[in-house]
């Protein structure tokens, strides 16, 4: 254990990076509320999603390398801001003119238009925990309108009223002079409506704790700070949550980095220490432009699901959360690939790789043996050159090239034949063109047919991509077009697989086959 944790403390994968930050902390020792404090957010006036995933992966990321380093208990609380007025009515919810009536109560007084639950907030509050658990992450959920009316936010409202000017001091300069007029921290929950009303505090009453403000009536309340009487508005609601909670970590997107500064600000205005904080990039479709749930552009958590199995996708999510990437459908096989090379490079490499794999932090350190005899990327060309519309069809070329593999023996190989399959119906052939090759690869393909036909040897990929290379080398330059060439042809793509491993798995006879009829014009005709 001494071993590892000195590893840890050394390593310089991020998720050690930042555990670090968290541990310089209490160098002295553990904090008075006896564990260090991990948080995640979400807004329940939406379903969770693959930015949802993200966060709370990446967290627990940088959780269990805390773990390694330190004993001192953690928790992770994923936080629902489900006393948020509801201020508009998403596009995709049924009873949009009831929900009308709704307009700006408190997330967790909506109806809920699914008729599931008791409020909108509490349905989207059970799919957020479902999806969490669907994962397997280790996590404690929490409810703004629970921590409010219960009282266990009231002792921070009290200090926040206190502070009141210097939480004004923060926020006027970053706002516009209209909403400077009206802006306060608190929004008081009208007794008479329920409403959030996002109204200027007239007078404060720090004895009594109260606050005084007019409603759209005109009438004026005075209502306490306290017991849910109140929420605060964003940045001083995120403040209060940091300084009330003590949370010690917490990532979020470069979107919100003016909101993290503020709160930030705030918290200290609090009298707490605020978190360390990571601003990680978000994602860009296949064109580069930012991913919009409104927009619909870029990929679903549904959707990457629906081709790959999770824990490539929080492979996916470990790779530079500091750098933009590309979140689309042609991700996926990378991914997927990318993930297993460093599952079997996992178990020969010493302490020191091990802790930069990234199936490290994936699996949280109890890292698993992959049985993905063939890669995802071959077997989605061998779907194509097959015309697999089932699984049973791949299995036929693994089996002849895996003997010892089945379906039993090896799940992760049949969940990917199956996804392949998947994704060559959805993607591949819709997308394939053939063409007919040029007077110079007509000639290498003739040399590479004639080498296949000739082949007696067993069907080694080593072997095979090595008569390749030699059909190519003198022919193309630079080599890389050669292949460029094979993929086109005979694939009906721009990129493909070792090809030397293709022929192995699709069979020498097939392959040559496969050559005659691209010679003869039947691909691309």
């Amino acid at each position: 254990m001494s071993e590892l944790r000195d590893a840890a403390l050394a390593s310089k994968a991020w998720p050690f990076e930042e555990a670090r930050r968290v541990l310089k902390r209490y160098e002295s020792g553990a904090p008075d509320k006896g564990h260090v404090l991990f948080q995640t957010g979400y807004g329940p006036s939406g379903l969770p999603h693959i930015g949802t995933f993200g966060e709370v992966a990446r967290t627990t990321m940088v959780r269990r390398a805390f773990e390694v380093m330190s004993d001192i208990p953690t928790r992770l609380i994923c936080f629902s801001d489900d006393m948020d007025g509801l201020r508009k009515i998403p596009s995709n919810l049924p009873m949009k003119e009831e929900l009308k009536q709704d307009l700006n109560l408190p997330l967790s007084r909506v109806r809920d238009p699914f008729g599931t639950h008791e409020s909108f907030a509490h349905h989207n509050n059970a799919r957020l925990c479902a999806f969490l658990d669907s994962f397997g992450f280790e996590y404690e959920f929490a409810s703004a309108t629970e921590y409010y009316t219960s009282g266990r936010f009231d002792e921070m409202l009290l200090v926040a009223l206190e502070r009141f000017d210097k939480i004004m001091e923060i926020m006027l300069p970053t706002l516009g002079p209209e909403r400077q007029a009206s802006y306060s921290p608190f929004l008081p929950v009208s007794p008479k409506t329920g409403h959030v009303l996002q109204v200027p505090t007239l007078e404060r009453n720090v004895a009594k704790g109260t606050i005084v403000y007019e409603e759209p009536d005109g009438e004026r309340m005075e209502v306490p700070v306290t017991g849910g009487n109140v929420k605060m508005q964003w940045k001083p609601d995120w403040a209060l949550r940091w300084a009330a909670l003590g949370v010690d970590y917490e990532m979020s997107g470069k979107d919100l980095i003016d909101s993290v500064t503020q709160s930030t600000k705030i918290c200290r205005a609090l009298g707490k220490r605020p978190p360390e904080s990571l601003s990680y990039e978000l994602f860009n479709d296949d064109a580069g432009q930012k991913i919009s749930k409104s927009k619909g552009n870029g990929l679903s958590m549904e959707e990457w699901l629906t081709y790959a199995a999770p824990e490539s996708l929080s492979y996916f999510m470990y790779q530079k959360p500091k750098s933009a990437k590309r979140l689309y459908f042609d991700v996926i096989p990378k991914a997927v690939d990318e993930y297993h090379q460093q599952l079997r490079a996992y178990p020969a490499q010493d302490l020191k790789a091990q802790l930069s794999n990234p199936v490290f932090h994936v699996h949280g350190g109890d890292v698993p043996a992959s049985n993905l005899v063939v890669p995802f990327s071959m077997l989605l060309n061998l779907a194509s050159v097959a015309g697999a519309e089932d699984t049973e069809t791949l299995w036929g070329f693994i089996r002849r090239y895996a003997p010892e593999a089945s379906a039993e023996t090896h799940p992760d190989l049949d969940a990917a034949a199956k996804f392949a399959v998947r994704y060559y119906n959805d993607f591949v052939k819709p997308a394939r063109v053939f063409r007919a090759p040029t007077a110079l690869e007509r000639e290498a393909l003739e040399d590479l047919r004639d080498g296949l036909a000739a082949w007696e040897g067993p069907a080694d990929a080593e072997a095979l991509q090595s008569l390749v290379f030699a059909c190519g080398r003198e022919r193309f330059e630079p080599l890389r077009d050669w292949f460029k060439a094979l993929y086109e042809v005979l694939l009906g793509a721009s990129q493909g697989p070792r090809f030397g491993g293709f022929i192995a798995l699709y069979g020498i006879d097939e392959t040559v086959t496969l050559i005659d009829r691209a010679l003869a014009g039947e691909l691309s005709g």
